[in-house]
Formats: C-alpha cells, structure tokens, sequence
C-alpha cells in the first residue's frame, strides 16, 4: 500500500543516493499530495533521483541493501533484483548487493504484515 506504486527496495535505494548526496529525501521529490505521483513508477523516481545525484557530481560506487520479508522468499529471485536496479541506474551490477532476511515469525515483519528494507549508498565524486 502506498501512494506511488510502493516498491519498498527501490524506495530504499532512491532515500539511500539521495541521502549519500545530501539531497532531499524521497518525500520531498515526490510528495504524495501531488496527484501526479499517485501510483507512479518506483523504477521512474528512482531514476530521476540518480540524475540529481550524478548531476551534482557523483556517481555509484557501490549499494549495500537488506530486504526483511517473511514472504515472498527472496533468495531466488535476488539476481533479478539486483540485475533490474543496476539497469535502472546504468551500473554495473557488481556494485549492487541484496541481502535477504525473514523476521523469523517474529514482529510485523515476521507476521507477514509489512516488508523493510534498508539500503546503505556509498558515492564517489
């Protein structure tokens, strides 16, 4: 559930460069009281964000991110994922990493409630 179409990874990456760049977070670019962002595209946002970054004069050097869900397990499908953000970024895709975790029944995270994720960026000038 969310305004946009609330991928939980790619709005996680898109805090993570924003935020490794001092730029305004993803809230501040894409607010959701403006209709224009209701059900948008993570894999846009995302990408408009890393213009900004790399407009101010860095670029990726590598992202680090944990994806905590109970379900759908993840493991199988991390290549894709990390394959699909690299594309997005135009990086190569040994810079990016995935890590899958389960909450282990435990938490909302473990009830199946919700997904987290949590990216770290580290950017090079």
């Amino acid at each position: 559930m969310g305004h946009s179409d609330a991928d939980v990874l790619l709005h996680a990456v898109t805090d993570a460069l924003l935020g490794a760049a001092a730029l305004p977070d993803i809230g501040e670019l894409f607010p959701n009281t403006d209709e224009a962002n209701r059900g948008r595209d993570s894999a846009q946002m995302l990408r408009l964000a890393y213009d900004r970054v790399v407009a101010g004069g860095w670029r990726l050097a590598n992202l680090d991110c944990v994806v905590a869900a109970e379900r759908p397990k993840l493991s199988p499908v991390k290549g894709r994922m990390v394959a699909r953000i690299a594309e997005i970024l135009g990086v190569d895709p040994r810079q990016i990493n995935i890590k899958a975790k389960t909450g282990e029944g435990l938490g909302p995270v473990g009830a199946g409630e919700l997904i987290e994720a949590r990216c770290v960026a580290l950017l090079l000038r």
